[in-house]
């Protein structure tokens, strides 16, 4: 089994039921172990669209990471998912962040997420989940990069509700 760690956002329609939907098709894939709190964000790029809500999720899976991308890039494609131009408005965008501590760079994906340090979006949720994870290529902690880049434009929400269903997720507190 690997462990992967995603991050998921949405700031059209539904926003909340549409995290929830995404985490309960993830479920019928692999296991979620656990999901970060809800975020509130400001748009990244285009900044002429509606905010975010955010969350990280970790999962253990037995699918390979192109597996896991084409999964991933199916349950936005069955959720509604419509193109749109670079960083604009998702009904759901779900990326992979880590796959364990594999580094993967080729045409059709890029592990860890390239632009992580860049994304307190990411960050803030996943420092909830794992502050002392270390960048496979940087040797920083997920809280280190996230202290460096500042939670400007992020505000913590609430814990996620999780899906009811045969597998449970467990919460994970914020530290602090």
């Amino acid at each position: 089994m690997s462990r992967l760690y995603l991050s998921l956002g949405s700031n059209l329609n539904e926003r909340y039921a549409n995290l929830r939907r995404a985490i309960a098709l993830l479920r019928e894939h692999m296991s979620v172990t656990a999901i970060s709190p809800v975020y509130a964000t400001e748009p990244w790029g285009d900044k002429n669209q509606p905010p975010f809500l955010n969350i990280c999720v970790a999962a253990s899976t037995t699918l390979a990471p192109h597996d896991v991308l084409h999964l991933i890039k199916s349950i936005e494609t069955e959720m509604g998912r419509q193109p749109s131009h670079r960083w604009g408005p998702r009904l759901i965008d779900i990326d992979i962040v880590f796959y364990d501590n594999l580094v993967l760079h080729d045409e059709e994906l890029m592990v860890p997420h390239p632009r992580l340090a860049e994304r307190a979006f990411v960050l803030a949720p996943l420092a909830d989940l794992i502050p002392d994870f270390r960048h496979p290529q940087t040797g920083e902690t997920v809280q280190e990069l996230l202290d460096r880049v500042g939670a400007d434009g992020v505000e913590r929400l609430f814990e996620m509700e999780y899906p009811v269903g045969s597998q449970k997720a467990k919460s994970t507190e914020m530290a602090g």
